[in-house]
């Protein structure tokens, strides 16, 4: 059996397809059709291009109002419908306005009255989905799916391979993981979990032969004041950062629903890891003092 790590860039991250086929044609088809479909993904719900899907919504959102919406947009905002009411408010897919409030190139907090001066505009409650259509309640909102279009690829990538018929192999978006099938020899495959404060330490390895990981953590974007950390996983009932934890793993079936959870347990801070344990959901939860906790055993712990 033939094997091939494709490698690119897309939606801000490094991304490789460990992909594995019966001939050199195979496996290139698999790549071709799996970086295709990431890349559609991509433009239709990039906050950072203009002739987005998203830019369209978010020309409405601006002004108030209804418009039209596809299938697809309407299933990834049932979905974030139901994660803002099982979160209790936490996962918020109207907390874009908060992006321009934070800088996190920059090593200054933003001011309390710009935070407040965006709180107004967030609020999921606010948007109405309804017959194929987004009802804005209040002009000034804004939509973003960052939380939801890098895992939601990784599932609709690993799903284009299955039906192009690969049986072995996995999707790596920037560490947002979506198993196709285990290894040719039937072996999980080993996925290894950044310790968050040592880049080049593991701080554990998760067996997978099905499924997908996500990670969120305080160590990709933050910015240091003072000697507190504030991460780019921003609340959006308070516009502060979370606080607490330094890393969340969940393992579940699909990459979308394990980094939703793994972004709510962050926002809940310490109260995160008890609520992954009331799910029943696989989990690994690192605390900003360095404690493990979870499903899963830690390979090391801090000195």
């Amino acid at each position: 059996m033939l094997s091939l790590v494709h490698q690119f860039y897309a939606m801000g991250s490094d991304c490789a397809l460990h992909l594995y086929g019966g001939t050199a044609k195979s496996v290139e088809l698999f790549a071709a059709a799996a970086e295709e479909e990431i890349r559609r993904i991509e433009a239709r719900y990039s906050r950072y291009r203009g002739d987005s899907e998203l830019a369209r919504i978010n020309k409405v959102a601006a002004t108030g109002g209804v418009i039209d919406i596809d299938a697809e947009t309407a299933g990834l905002m049932a979905y974030a419908k139901a994660c803002f009411a099982k979160s209790d408010d936490a996962f918020d897919v109207t907390s874009g306005r908060l992006r321009a409030v934070w800088n996190f190139s920059d090593s200054r907090l933003p001011d309390q009255r710009s935070i407040d001066a965006a709180l107004p505009f967030i609020g999921l409650d606010n948007v109405v989905l309804a017959d194929s259509q987004l009802h804005f309640r209040r002009a000034g909102m804004e939509l973003d799916f960052g939380g939801l279009g890098k895992e939601y690829a990784a599932d609709r990538a690993a799903e284009v391979c299955l039906e192009l018929g690969m049986r072995h192999g996995f999707i790596d978006l920037g560490g947002d993981i979506r198993v196709v099938g285990p290894q040719p020899d039937g072996l999980p495959w080993r996925i290894g979990i950044r310790h968050p404060r040592e880049a080049d330490r593991l701080a554990a390895e998760i067996a997978l032969t099905s499924g997908a990981l996500a990670t969120s953590g305080d160590y990709e974007r933050f910015i240091e004041v003072d000697g507190r950390r504030y991460c780019h996983i921003l609340d959006p009932k308070t516009g502060w950062p979370a606080q607490g934890l330094s890393s969340v793993t969940v393992i579940s079936d699909r990459c979308l629903v394990a980094g939703s959870l793994s972004t709510v347990a962050m926002l809940k801070g310490h109260a995160g890891a008890a609520w992954l344990h009331g799910l029943g959901v696989r989990h690994l939860v690192i605390d900003e003092d360095g404690d493990f906790c979870g499903t899963e055993p830690p390979l090391t712990r801090y000195d």
